[in-house]
């Protein structure tokens, strides 16, 4: 019988550091290697940011089918999006929806989500437009 496998931790419960990996073996080989290993930047993703990717891949990076699949706003799939993106280190990469376009979608996907009420919104939508 296999033993049952369990999704790798990669933070440190005592510190919340990123762990090293410092050694792989062969499954059925059983042969270990040992030093320090670089895991790739999609390993340290939070478990619901690495389904929304698998999501995203799954709809070829149609934003509109990932929001039919979710059952949510499309702003709130563009924040998501922009939170997966900031956690992989691409913050910095020019987004097509940056700037006011992104401040917009953050505004709206609050209001969904209940964080501000309706005319919060508005006052916050018609500062944006005034910046502009």
């Amino acid at each position: 019988m296999t033993p049952k496998k369990y999704p790798m931790p990669t933070h440190c419960p005592v510190s919340g550091e990123p762990l090293e990996v410092t050694g792989l073996v062969g499954p059925t080989s059983g042969v270990k290697l040992e030093g320090r290993f670089q895991p790739n930047e999609f390993t340290l993703l939070a478990p619901e940011q690495l389904e929304f990717l698998r999501m995203f891949v799954r709809a070829r990076g149609n934003l509109k089918e990932v929001e039919r699949s979710l059952g949510v706003s499309y702003p709130t799939v563009r924040l998501r999006l922009e939170t997966m993106l900031k956690a992989l280190g691409y913050e910095g990469d020019a987004a097509p929806d940056a700037g006011k376009g992104g401040a917009r979608a953050d505004i709206l996907s609050r209001l969904e989500a209940g964080d501000i009420d309706a005319a919060e919104a508005a006052k916050q939508l018609r500062a944006l437009k005034i910046r502009s």
